[in-house]
């Protein structure tokens, strides 16, 4: 099976032009979403593409993706509490030791 003729290229749709933006664009009328991949770099680093094909070129075309974390976040306040368990009942021992006796070998 021969090679293909094709130049293949890895380029972000922001540096596209417009015009093939909006080939792009047409190509995925439903979006982007169902035909994501994940490409993983050599520094262990990803992104996410979509492939694109014209007459003369395989594009790789990478796609911006905002990662939403902060659920994560949430989910991890309710397991990492900042409060020290037991504060209050270490303080309460404390305060049932006998006060000083006024009456004390000390002389003031």
């Amino acid at each position: 099976m021969a090679p293909s003729a094709k130049k293949r290229l890895v380029v972000s749709l922001n540096n596209m032009t417009p015009e093939l933006q909006e080939e792009v664009k047409a190509a995925y009328p439903a979006g982007f979403a169902d035909y994501m991949m994940r490409i993983p770099k050599p520094n262990g680093e990803f992104f996410f593409a979509v492939p694109f094909e014209t007459e003369d070129i395989s594009y790789l075309v990478k796609i911006d993706v905002k990662i939403d974390d902060a659920s994560h976040e949430e989910e991890d306040k309710d397991y990492y509490d900042d409060d020290l368990k037991g504060a209050d009942e270490l303080a309460d021992d404390n305060s049932d030791d006998e006060p000083a006796d006024e009456n004390s070998d000390f002389d003031i």
